[in-house]
């Protein structure tokens, strides 16, 4: 079977808890998985891996400047092997922003890079609202309160769909 790296960008440890699911899926499947975070992506090369899977948060409508610069850097490599990208954000909790076609903010990062992985993903990710500091928790619910999601400052909501998730590690292995 294939050697697969995962590596994840978060800011709240959601889009890791999906890599570990993405890790489980493939692993059942006779995979050799290592996963791995974006801010520790220098102690872990490429070369070794058949696949590359990469799964990124959204905070404020952007992914995490290390994301597409690591992309950039290793975009020759990335495009010799099968790849996969996924994003992660709450705006994919509504069904016409929940596919890499209708999601703003994963078109717009795959417009802004010359990279395109040979498979993409958007999950809707999780609030949550007690983990959240001061500023955070405020904002996050102003951009609820316009959009129509949750805004209870006590509530953590997940709207991740784990069946979505396990079909997309499915296609991974398919690669």
């Amino acid at each position: 079977m294939a050697r697969i790296l995962i590596l994840f960008s978060t800011v709240d440890g959601h889009t890791r808890t999906i890599c570990e699911n993405l890790q489980q899926t493939l692993q059942a499947q006779g995979h050799e998985v290592t996963l791995s975070s974006f801010d520790n992506e220098a102690a872990v090369g490429l070369e070794p891996f058949d696949k590359v899977v990469m799964g990124a948060s959204i905070r404020y409508g952007k992914h995490r400047p290390n994301v597409g610069a690591f992309i950039e850097r290793n975009r020759q490599l990335l495009d010799s092997r099968p790849t996969a990208f996924f994003s992660v954000n709450a705006v994919a909790r509504k069904p016409a922003r929940n596919t890499p076609q209708t999601n703003p903010y994963l078109k717009r990062f795959l417009e802004q890079i010359a990279w395109q992985p040979r498979l993409a993903a958007v999950f809707a990710g999780k609030i949550d609202y007690p983990r959240y500091g001061f500023f955070d928790r405020n904002i996050i619910r102003l951009i609820m309160w316009i959009t129509k999601g949750p805004t209870d400052p006590e509530a953590a909501v997940e709207f991740t769909d784990w069946e979505q998730v396990r079909v997309f590690g499915r296609r991974v292995s398919d690669m």
